[in-house]
């Protein structure tokens, strides 16, 4: 994973070695970029599909909790506090299903670069912190492909 920093230094370790890369399921690529609400990351992902827009290069953007057949109900169920972890988590993965089936997918397969807002592991650290089971989050998740690189935007809190 790299690791990209606005504005202060970044210590970053290897991560380990894996014994099998993964698979390459479609022509197109996916780059996801996590991190912290205002971070930067949503200007910096503008910017980056602006510029390979200007490229000529077939580019797609996705942001976190963005389908229609859920966002209403996502967005009146925080307003309101009536979401346990569970049906949170339920609900944002079948926020993440719907754009992934519906948008994701069919644009890898047409050779698109997916350019990604947030992806599954935003789900696994906010679930996980609620109090759902790792393993049971990993598993609402399993159909998604993994990505072919993710940027983790690192920024001190305040800052």
């Amino acid at each position: 994973m790299a690791t990209l920093t606005t504005d202060i230094p970044a210590v970053t370790e290897p991560a380990p070695a894996k014994a099998v890369a993964p698979t390459r399921q479609f022509p197109g690529s996916l780059v996801v970029v996590e991190g912290i609400d205002g971070s930067g990351k949503s200007t910096q992902l503008y910017l980056l599909k602006r510029w390979l827009e200007l490229q000529n290069l077939k580019v797609y953007f996705s942001e976190w909790n963005s389908s229609e057949v859920v966002k209403a109900a996502t967005s009146k169920g925080k307003k309101r506090e009536l979401l346990t972890p569970t049906t949170f988590s339920l609900i944002h993965a079948t926020d993440f299903a719907d754009r992934y089936e519906r948008h994701l997918v069919p644009l890898l397969r047409a050779g698109y670069l997916v350019l990604c807002d947030r992806y599954i592991f935003t789900a696994f650290g906010r679930d996980v912190v609620r109090g759902c089971p790792p393993e049971w989050v990993r598993g609402l998740y399993n159909f998604a492909a993994l990505p072919d690189l993710v940027v983790a935007v690192v920024r001190r809190v305040g800052v």
